[in-house]
């Protein structure tokens, strides 16, 4: 049914229609109004039977989700930024139990300093824990993926992180498909776990295990990843057959066919790259871009067939992995075994910072003329971090950086100030 409406709202409708069994949670904006929706759904009698738990923190909320899907319960939880940071060690545990939790991740930057504006930072930190990790780009995709997840983590009874981006998709209001729940029916068949605790047939769960079985069971999780290379390709087309629309999937071509310089980027950013890619199209450049849906597994092969005429690459990635660069072009390399394919790293949007359309053209122009270096950060100012840099080299004792880049910034903070992001700052940081 089409309706306008909130991108956590659908998302919470969309989790309702897959009948968890038990929700848990702990609020962190911004994706509390996703598990606030759930909690209204389930006090109404509109979910049911489902358990709703309150928690004391996200620790808390990720053991349960635990200790439910180990009990046999089809299970789901949500979080964001320090949030899945407080749940690290249980993330890790769900992955090694083999446990099919589902798990929503509104985007959002890591402190210090503190931000509650969207980037990659915090699912990118869990990136090897074990999940899969899908990205939405749009929140009528967040919909869709989250009801593919569920049916992929049962399928494989490994967990699944549906991630989409804070504030842009998380209470962004826009017309949304929500499907109606014959059609989820029809899709998600009822949960019969692959285990579970029964005390008429106990068995252990989580045992201490040595180092002459635990590669072994490691390798599990990865083995299973790479069955879900084949597993969600398959989905997305049983989800377009039984839903008529297309969602999901590995990676999502745009304007490739013969294009000279394709972009690479997570989430919702793509569809202001295709804006830009059309606009450059209309100009006679041959660019086009790729959405990557799926972050782990990281669809390589799939990846590098889309990839293989290409002259450049540029990334567009809103992580930074500190010392090295992009978590995207990183992975993204490996799709390119013994090509000349140049790849560019341009990290943007760090702390919610606008990526335009303006800033995306200069930078693709600038990669196709080969001024732009081979990492890069947009519309980084320059001058406010030397500014920094340069205190620090003449006093020991500077205080706090992040209070005096903003001192610095005074009355221009937000504006559109920034610079080029070449010059010293960004040549240290190759």
């Amino acid at each position: 049914m089409l309706k306008q409406c909130e991108g956590s709202q659908a998302v919470a409708e969309a989790v309702a229609l897959c009948r968890p069994e038990v929700i848990c949670a702990y609020p962190i904006t911004p994706q509390t109004h996703i598990v606030e929706g759930l909690a209204s759904l389930v006090k109404s009698g509109a979910l049911s039977p489902c358990e709703y738990i309150n928690v004391e923190s996200e620790f808390a909320a990720m053991s349960v989700a635990i200790g439910a899907s180990a009990a046999g319960a089809r299970a789901y939880t949500a979080t964001a930024s320090q949030g899945i940071l407080y749940m690290a060690e249980a993330v890790y545990n769900a992955s090694g139990l083999g446990l099919p939790i589902v798990m929503t991740v509104g985007n959002r930057s890591i402190g210090a300093p503190i931000n509650i504006w969207n980037d990659h930072t915090d699912s990118m930190a869990l990136r090897d824990a074990g999940w899969i990790q899908l990205f939405a780009e749009s929140n009528q995709e967040a919909v869709d993926l989250h009801i593919q997840a569920f049916k992929l983590a049962e399928e494989l009874s490994m967990p699944v992180m549906v991630c989409m981006d804070g504030f842009i998709l998380t209470h962004a209001y826009e017309r949304v498909d929500v499907p109606t729940q014959e059609q989820v029916d029809a899709f998600l068949p009822r949960y019969v776990p692959r285990q579970s605790v029964d005390p008429d047939d106990p068995v252990t769960i989580g045992a201490m295990v040595g180092p002459e079985a635990f590669m072994e069971v490691r390798y599990l999780a990865h083995a299973k990843q790479m069955e879900a290379l084949e597993l969600i390709p398959q989905m997305a087309e049983e989800f377009r057959r039984v839903f008529g629309r297309s969602s999901g999937g590995l990676v999502r071509p745009y304007r490739c066919e013969d294009a000279e310089t394709i972009v690479c980027a997570l989430g919702s950013v793509n569809g202001t790259i295709q804006d830009v890619v059309d606009e450059m199209r209309e100009a006679g450049v041959k660019i086009g871009s790729v959405s990557l849906c799926s972050f782990r597994p990281f669809p390589s092969a799939a990846l590098g067939k889309v990839l293989g005429h290409a002259s450049r690459v540029i990334t567009i990635e809103k992580s930074l992995s500190v010392g090295i660069g992009g978590n995207v072009s990183h992975n993204l390399r490996m799709s390119l075994p013994g090509r000349d394919t140049k790849v560019y790293t341009v990290i943007a949007g760090l702390g919610g910072r606008a990526v335009t359309k303006a800033s995306l053209r200069r930078t693709f122009e600038a990669a196709i003329r080969g001024t732009l270096d081979p990492l890069s950060f947009m519309d980084l100012n320059v001058k406010a971090v030397e500014r920094q840099l340069e205190r620090e080299k003449a006093a020991r004792r500077t205080g706090p950086a992040a209070e005096a880049i903003l001192r610095d910034l005074g009355p221009t903070v937000g504006a559109s100030a920034s610079t080029t992001t070449h010059g010293p700052a960004a040549g240290a940081a190759h």
